[in-house]
């Protein structure tokens, strides 16, 4: 019989002991180090949740001043947005900011810890990553705070997270193409691992039934979030039989795809087919004629996340575990009531 001395919490040396390990090797394992065997590092982690030991920040006597910010990939304008808002609160509080690109498999994160640890950074952003609960354990042993930004999936209690109202911000685009009198309204979907490609879609499907219109399974295309995908989309679309009036792309990349493959067919923006985006990236504005979209707070995201941290790091032990920021419609040119079909 366990008592409940045996569960409650234990300090590094218990653990030690419990585990037949030295306590440099425990502690190895707390901060995400290397050259731990699997089969050690599992037990000695086992240990650790079981025993409940509270895995808290190392009290440094002087801070490093860096700020760690991930993305699993920098090739799009969105993570130049999130860099933005980072630095922009980051360097107002007097942090650098480390930006990497890195894939959570299991090959390269605990390298990639271990130089974390190393290099003693205050705090860790991570953009758009779903963790399972192994990668999270070993996230949290590295006793700095984190924050997770538009994550994918449900991360769970155990990490704080900003994101915005994707099922608000498509239901709006698709409800103001309905309020404009389309019936065929298209949808190009984002990729599907992503949390808010899910959302963006159960919005435009709630905005259809709510006004009493048929979900044409037809009209719902798969994407990736390119413009190559909004031009495939569209143009699969526009192959139907009966073709949409309006079509909701996901995102303004693929907006941008629509439009060239709109223009190829002959057609006309918004005089025979209207194109909505989200996210509402620069191009959206000069493109002509210019795209409505779905204003995605991304900037503002990064700057509350940062902002986040830095109260994680004064100590506040208050903040909300998920906050997440609206949405606004920006109507341009690209939209209009649809047109007498032609003969």
């Amino acid at each position: 019989m366990v008592s409940k001395q045996d569960v409650g919490r234990a300090t590094i040396s218990e653990i030690a002991r419990e585990a037949g390990v030295s306590v440099p090797t425990v502690s190895k394992v707390l901060n995400g180090r290397a050259h731990v065997a699997t089969a050690t590092r599992a037990r000695v982690e086992e240990i650790i949740a079981r025993r409940d030991y509270a895995r808290r920040p190392a009290k440094r006597s002087k801070k490093a001043g860096l700020i760690d910010l991930v993305f699993p990939g920098l090739g799009s304008e969105w993570a130049l947005e999130i860099i933005e808002g980072v630095e922009r609160v980051a360097q107002d509080a007097g942090y650098g900011t480390v930006v990497s690109s890195l894939s959570m498999d299991g090959s390269r994160i605990r390298p990639w810890l271990a130089n974390l640890a190393e290099r003693k950074s205050d705090g860790l952003l991570m953009a758009v990553y779903e963790l399972d609960a192994k990668q999270i354990q070993r996230i949290k042993s590295l006793g700095i705070p984190v924050v997770l930004i538009d994550p994918v999936g449900q991360p769970g209690p155990d990490l704080m997270t900003v994101g915005a109202a994707n099922w608000e911000g498509a239901h709006a685009a698709t409800e103001y193409l309905l309020q404009l009198g389309h019936r065929r309204i298209g949808m190009i979907g984002g990729r599907e691992d992503l949390q808010c490609s899910s959302a963006r879609e159960d919005g435009y499907i709630s905005a259809l039934r709510r006004a009493g219109v048929r979900v044409d399974p037809e009209l719902m295309v798969p994407g990736d979030f390119s413009t190559e995908a909004g031009e495939a989309g569209t143009r699969k679309l526009l192959e139907l039989a009966e073709r949409p009036t309006a079509i909701f792309t996901g995102n303004d990349a693929q907006a941008l795809g629509a439009y060239r493959a709109a223009r190829a067919a002959g057609l006309r923006i918004p005089q025979d087919l209207s194109i909505v985006g989200f996210d509402d990236i620069p191009a959206a504005e000069w493109i002509e004629p210019g795209l409505t979209t779905i204003r995605h707070p991304v900037v503002q995201m990064a700057e509350t996340a940062m902002r986040a941290l830095l109260r994680h790091l004064d100590g506040d032990e208050e903040l909300p575990q998920r906050i997440e920021l609206g949405t606004e419609l920006v109507v341009r040119g690209s939209t209009a009531a649809p047109s007498t079909p032609p003969l």
